[in-house]
Formats: structure tokens, C-alpha cells, sequence
């Protein structure tokens, strides 16, 4: 069977604007979260975020093009322009029809939607919208764009599974490589919904933290004062390169993408099943996928959102996977300094997983300072300090509401 293996990586997020700068804030415990700056807050009941800070898109865009793209699209080209750089391809010397394009999204264009319907509300008898509004908003776009700008003729499409998005999008990359069908693959995930609709309505579903006066210990997976997620934006992507390929061209390999797990829940929209049904289902199909056994996995990157029940249930479909074993495995939630992204929460994920690999260090878990009483102690949730080991094998683990549930394998290349 072919193999697959990671070439390349871009970044943008709420803590770097380039995979450099976010590895480098996600092991010093750096949080993104502040205030929210781009809408008024006033009427709303959460009033932070983790927002992209410093995004300018005129370094790579003109004026025209930007005005032709959502946030979230423009996020996805930044990242891949650094992906594609870092990768070092030389795309005349490949065959651009085996170049595949499969970029995740959980919102889409969420802000050209709701400018253009509130432009249409006020005037409804006489309506007028922009000629881009369907090609800025609608969810596949970031991947069209992405193979329009840089000539990609392979398969190409986008992924919507809610937070397992871009993790469902990588695992469909391993897929592609395995059948021959891509010799390459540009996969990952990007979002943009730092609106007045989307934190409106996830407030109005009770899902985000509230801490107001301090935004930037609001995200604090596993400890038993977290009141909900933090949203976060941005973009990650990944170069998922058949191995032979990437060998003839002399690329740089991260680390091998070994294997998948995805289920369901099938228990409920929005929560998690309390047992972990789908997550173990999950884990256990991507280890039995990569020819792994439990007790080679060194560091789960866990979804673990900073809500009151996903992170329980997370932490009871981990004890049972690992049961036997959970005193050699490292956990941690990097959504604690990042928030959550949504849709592109699995790439960002992703990145940091080949990145443990890569550096032998283990991400902290920031804020976290009393655990919940119902997580088992015996769980190494490598708290507000990162930990450096060898890192041989990370599962990466996304779920997404509608009970979607996704796991990824990253492991040392040799």
C-alpha cells in the first residue's frame, strides 16, 4: 500500500501568522484571547475571542482580489502559499493533474452571509447584492481558489463535518494517496466566524465562555471552572505527499500520516455522547489503521473544547482506549491558547502533532489549575508546562457537532 507523508505546512492563527510563530507561542503557553475588535460587542454576551492579529492580505493579494474573497478563503490561500513554500515543490517539474485540493471548512463565508443579508434587509423592495456574494460565501470556495492560483487540475473538494472538518479532510487525503489517485495532496481546513451571527448564536446555544474579565484563561480544558469554548479563526494546512513521490524530488519529510478513525456519535446535534462512543470508535479505527497498538502512542492531541461535557466524555473514550497504559501517554488541549476553530481546528491540530514529532515536545494544557474531579488523575494532561519527550506517535482527535468523529495518526517517519 502506498504511503503517505508530510512535506509542508502553513499556518494562519490566533497565536502566529506562520507555523514558526505559532509552534513557538504554543509551547511557551501563550493564549489568544482578548477582546473582540472587529464588530461591537455591546449587545452581546461574550465579548472576546481568539482572533488573527496582524493579518494583512495586500502582502500576497491586490486590492481587486481581496474584494473577491471572504476572510476565510483568504486565511486558506495565506496558509498554503507558506505550505507550498516550506515545502520547497517545484509545481513545473510535478504533474499538476495528480495535485489534489481538499480544504475543510465548518461556516464558510460567514461574514460576506450576513453583510449581505442585512444589506438586503434594509431594502428589501429594491434588492441588491454583490455580484461576489455566492462565489465569497459559499464553503468550497477556499479549495477552488487554492487550485485556481496555483494550477492544481487534481481532485478537488471540500469538506463539512462541524470541528471535524479538517481532520475528515486530511484522513480523505490518506485515502487519495493510498488509491493512487494524487501524488500529492493540499489538505487542511480554514475559518472565519468571528461575526455578530456566529457568536450571537453559539451564545444563544450556552456553548461559549462568558469569563469576560479575562479573556485570556476563559479557554481552560479539563478544569472544573470551564463555563465553554473560546471561538478562534484562522487556517492550517498540510503537504500530504506520496512517499515515492516526495522521495524522488528530495523533499523534506516531517513525519508519516499512518492512519484514520471516523464515526458518529449518533447520539445528539451538539453534545458528545457522555460515554465517548463515537471517540472510541474513533481512536480504535485509526490505530487499527496504522498497525498501532495503544501502547506506542506517545501524545494525543485531544478535541477537548472547554465545554463542561465534551471534555469528560473525551477523557472516559481515552481511558478506554488506553487503558492499560495511561501512565506513558501524554495528553494536552492546545485549544486552550488558540480557542477553537471550528472547522479548521483538526489542521491546526494537526500541525501541532507533527511539530511534537518533529521537536519532541509536548504542547501544554494552559489554565488548567483544579482539575474536574470526574477526569481520572491517573490522565497526564501535561498542565500549564510544556514537557519535553521523544514523540514517536500522536493521534489528533476532532468532534464535531452532529455527533461527527474523527482521529488522525502522525508518526515518526523511518
Amino acid at each position: 500500500m502506498k504511503r503517505a507523508v508530510i512535506t509542508g505546512l502553513g499556518a494562519i492563527t490566533p497565536i502566529g501568522n506562520n507555523v514558526a510563530c505559532f509552534w513557538q507561542n504554543l509551547i511557551e503557553g501563550k493564549s489568544g484571547a482578548a477582546p473582540i475588535t472587529r464588530f461591537d460587542t455591546a449587545n452581546h454576551k461574550t465579548k472576546f475571542a481568539c482572533e488573527v492579529k496582524g493579518f494583512d492580505p495586500s502582502q500576497l493579494f491586490e486590492k481587486a482580489e481581496i474584494r473577491k474573497m471572504d476572510l476565510y478563503t483568504l486565511f486558506a490561500l495565506a496558509a498554503t502559499e507558506e505550505c507550498m513554500i516550506d515545502s520547497g515543490i517545484n509545481l513545473d517539474a510535478c504533474d499538476r493533474n495528480k495535485i489534489a485540493v481538499i480544504l475543510a471548512t465548518g461556516i464558510g463565508g460567514m461574514q460576506t452571509f450576513q453583510d449581505e443579508i442585512l444589506k438586503f434587509g434594509e431594502n428589501p423592495q429594491n434588492p441588491r447584492f454583490s455580484p461576489f456574494f455566492i462565489t465569497k460565501m459559499i464553503s468550497n470556495m477556499a479549495t477552488g481558489q487554492i487550485s485556481i492560483r496555483y494550477g492544481l487540475r487534481g481532485i478537488s473538494y471540500s469538506v463539512t463535518s462541524a470541528c471535524a472538518s479538517s481532520n475528515n479532510a486530511i484522513a480523505n487525503a490518506l485515502d487519495l494517496i493510498r488509491l493512487g489517485r494524487a501524488n500529492v495532496v493540499i489538505a487542511g481546513g480554514s475559518e472565519a466566524s468571528t461575526t455578530e451571527a456566529s457568536i450571537g448564536g453559539f451564545n444563544s446555544m450556552k456553548a461559549l465562555s462568558t469569563l469576560n474579565e479575562n479573556p485570556e484563561t476563559a479557554s481552560r480544558p479539563f478544569d472544573k471552572t470551564r463555563d465553554g469554548f473560546v471561538a478562534g479563526e484562522g487556517a492550517g494546512v498540510l503537504m500530504i505527499e506520496e512517499l515515492e513521490h516526495a522521495l524522488n524530488r528530495g523533499a523534506k519529510i516531517y513525519c508519516e500520516l499512518s492512519g484514520y478513525g471516523s464515526a458518529s456519535d449518533a447520539y445528539h446535534v451538539a453534545a458528545t455522547h457522555p460515554e465517548g462512543l463515537g471517540a472510541i470508535l474513533a481512536m480504535e479505527g485509526a490505530l487499527a489503521d496504522a498497525h498501532l497498538k495503544p501502547e506506542q502512542v506517545n501524545y494525543v492531541n485531544a478535541h477537548a473544547t472547554s465545554t463542561p461535557v465534551g471534555d469528560i466524555s473525551e477523557c472516559l473514550a481515552i481511558e478506554k482506549v488506553f487503558h492499560q497504559k495511561l501512565d506513558k501517554l501524554h495528553i494536552s488541549a492546545t485549544k486552550s491558547m488558540t480557542g477553537h476553530l471550528l472547522g479548521a481546528a483538526g489542521a491546526i491540530e494537526a500541525i501541532a502533532c507533527v511539530k511534537a514529532i518533529e521537536q519532541g515536545i509536548i504542547p501544554p494544557t494552559i489554565n488548567l489549575g483544579e482539575r474536574d474531579s470526574e477526569i481520572n488523575p491517573g490522565l497526564n494532561l501535561t498542565a500549564n508546562k510544556a514537557e519535553k519527550i521523544e514523540v514517536n506517535v500522536a493521534l489528533n482527535n476532532t468532534f464535531g457537532f452532529g455527533g461527527h468523529t474523527s482521529t488522525t495518526v502522525f508518526q515518526r517517519y523511518a
